[in-house]
């Protein structure tokens, strides 16, 4: 969700180098709880520069099926980004649309499919494509639409020997309070912590995703993660013994959606 990133995420390396110790455990895993799953269908393009005018045009004219399945309850949110951090060889432009069932990805993608929006001029200009499907159980935001806000997604990699809770112990611990409180003041407008649900990588990805209407939200978001810090400043080691730092990316992009 699509599917966002720190130095304005400054780095969930160094929030999750204190976050195990920092917050008490036994009362935030009392307050945080799994989710129903929600799953998310990701459509990535790279699109040369003179096509992206187009791409805004055929993002404008699938809007009509995924306004009917979000309607009829088939999904709960959908959008497209384009990326603003640019990278040789990686994608342009994503669109996405998220579902409590696979089910419902794939009602949507058989409309597409069917509908013959795949092969429009601009998507057969793309010179890479890829698609990925996540599943997040961590999640939350506001009911409604937004036009040029801002997606930021930090990618982390699981070490081998993390336990297999690591996912779990982080969101809970860390990821969802301060993402619950920053939602709450209107900072961000949704955020979730994604895995693969079919893995076209390596298991032991995960993604930390949310979407800021504005640029002051980036940064509201990254001193909230530096007041955090100070006010815990034991420099705990359990998110580093768990995560592989080399494999941390991250990416911003600019961003239009809807929730139901």
């Amino acid at each position: 969700m699509t599917k966002i990133k720190w130095n304005v995420f400054a780095g969930l390396c160094g929030l999750t180098m204190f976050a195990l110790c920092a917050f008490p455990s036994s009362a935030q895993a009392a307050e945080v709880k799994e989710k129903p799953p929600m799953y998310s269908y990701v459509a990535n393009w790279q699109i040369p520069r003179a096509q992206w005018p187009e791409m805004a045009k055929a993002n404008s004219a699938n809007k009509a099926i995924l306004d009917k399945a979000l309607a009829d309850g088939t999904i709960v949110g959908f959008g497209d980004d384009e990326t603003m951090i640019h990278q040789p060889d990686a994608p342009t432009h994503d669109s996405w649309w998220s579902a409590m069932s696979m089910s419902g990805l794939m009602k949507v993608l058989d409309q597409f499919t069917g509908s013959g929006s795949a092969g429009s001029s601009v998507l057969q200009s793309a010179t890479k494509h890829s698609d990925a499907i996540f599943v997040s159980r961590y999640y939350n935001w506001h009911p409604g639409s937004w036009k040029g806000g801002y997606t930021h997604v930090s990618i982390y990699k699981l070490k081998a020997d993390a336990p297999e809770d690591a996912v779990d112990t982080i969101s809970k611990q860390l990821l969802v309070p301060l993402m619950e409180k920053l939602l709450s003041d209107g900072v961000i407008l949704e955020y979730e912590l994604d895995t693969q649900a079919i893995h076209t990588e390596a298991p032991g990805i995960f993604e930390v995703v949310y979407v800021s209407p504005t640029a002051e939200g980036l940064d509201k978001v990254n001193a909230a993660i530096q007041d955090a810090v100070k006010a815990q400043p034991l420099s705990g080691t359990a998110f580093g013994s768990m995560v592989d730092s080399s494999g941390h990316r991250d990416e911003l992009l600019r961003a239009n959606g809807t929730y139901k």
